[in-house]
């Protein structure tokens, strides 16, 4: 490309920072040249890493959409319940997009979004990073190469880590679905969007159960407070102490901190969530998303796939059944057996292991590198010098996958067929 691709950034929260920082490393490629959000503290987080004295800040989306059309692309990093309104406008003003996932809160507002993509003729971009891992590309490259032979089903796992769980879907931003997106598309839409890249094929029908067994009053233990930090009695021994904020979950409290980048003493952190969500007991919130759900996938091409989530556990870990080989890899693979990724041949029961190089990348390492890759590919997509399975047209599957087994959870695990536009 001749000129950087220029950004302006809606929603400066953790990601949106993380991909400003990640663009302004690859140096000549991206200017940073606006961004809103009601709190001007992030603002003036992207305002620094952009070192641009032209930067223009705002308050909040209707006021950067506002403007005569700023740059050559916008990352949206609002909430959930906040990216079709503003993914909208901002098509409208003829940006393309950077979307993180989900696109939207209904596999309608989705497909609208993909629509008014074509209409425009802009690309919208979703951060669906685990596609530019190093990992998941291997497993891909593998799966086109033949080395498996014919797929026959595959098994995902995500552990979503129980502080993780307890930090953004039981005290957080994900803890309500109403206000946000179910559990299965919040967090497990990577999943599902993986599945279906690796399957290769319409998915035909669905069926999913899960429920919220753990976070419940009935499973405090006696004596708990309302929050950790009215004394209560476990605060030093509960895997879930608001506390940790101050010890070795820090990182956590500047994703929802309102200064993330300044320097705060431990009083200070107390002081601060002993009065915001981060503080409440997690036995007793008002969350109603799931800590645990299977999903069970059939597709078209006879392809069966099951995805496991839980909050008891951390890590992704994939297992895929070939005519030719089966495959294992990722977090449980490499913590047991200090390997990324295994292949079994039937033919001869051959071994053979694949570990890859330490992440380099200027430090971000951030998904496995995807964040990073996502980002070294994002400028030569919008200039159409490479093509993208992660453009919103290419991604639908994965969406509807996720909110066909919602519905068929909250039918009691009934088989339920995508409907597709």
């Amino acid at each position: 490309m001749n000129s950087p691709l220029t950004i302006a950034v809606c929603g400066c929260g953790s990601r949106a920072r993380t991909y400003s920082k990640i663009a302004m490393s690859l140096k000549g490629r991206y200017k940073l040249v606006a961004g809103a959000d009601p709190n001007l503290e992030r603002v003036n987080i992207v305002k620094a890493t952009s070192e641009n004295p032209d930067f223009k800040s705002f308050e909040s989306a209707d006021e950067l959409l506002a403007q005569p059309k700023l740059a050559d692309l916008m990352i949206i990093g609002t909430q959930d319940d906040y990216h079709l309104e503003p993914a909208k406008a901002a098509l409208k003003r003829g940006y393309h997009l950077l979307l993180e996932k989900p696109a939207a809160q209904t596999i309608e507002e989705v497909i609208e979004l993909a629509q008014l993509a074509k209409k425009y003729d802009r690309k919208i971009a979703l951060c669906f990073v685990l596609r530019y891992t190093q990992f998941y590309s291997q497993v891909k490259k593998i799966i086109d190469e033949g080395k498996l032979g014919e797929i026959i089903s595959i098994r995902a796992h995500e552990g979503v880590d129980p502080f993780h769980q307890a930090h953004s879907f039981v005290r957080g931003h994900w803890s309500k679905s109403a206000d946000s997106t179910p559990m299965i598309i919040a967090k497990c839409s990577h999943d599902t969007d993986i599945i279906n890249w690796l399957v290769d094929s319409p998915c035909k029908s669905v069926s999913s159960i899960g429920d919220t067994k753990y976070f419940q009053p009935e499973s405090a233990p006696e004596g708990a407070t309302m929050r950790c930090t009215d004394g209560c009695p476990h605060s030093e021994t509960c895997t879930y102490s608001a506390y940790r904020y101050t010890t070795d979950k820090e990182r956590w409290l500047t994703m929802v901190h309102p200064d993330p980048d300044k320097e705060k003493t431990t009083e200070e952190i107390v002081d601060w969530i002993s009065t915001s969500p981060w503080s409440r007991c997690v036995y007793h919130c008002d969350n109603d998303v799931v800590d645990h759900q299977q999903v069970l996938m059939a597709f078209d091409n006879g392809v069966s796939a099951t995805l496991s989530m839980t909050a008891f556990d951390a890590g992704r870990t994939l297992e895929i059944y070939g005519t030719k080989a089966s495959l294992r890899g990722g977090d449980a693979i490499k913590n047991q057996f200090d390997t990324d990724i295994v292949l079994r041949y039937h033919h001869d029961e051959k071994l053979e292991k694949i570990i890859f190089p330490e992440l380099e990348n200027d430090g971000y390492e951030g998904h496995g590198g995807g964040d990073y890759g996502l980002m070294n590919e994002l400028d030569k997509i919008i200039a159409g010098e490479a093509s993208s399975s992660a453009l919103i047209e290419n991604a639908i599957e994965g969406h509807l996958i996720g909110f066909t087994a919602e519905k068929s959870r909250l039918l009691g695990g009934q088989q339920v067929k995508p409907q597709r536009a």
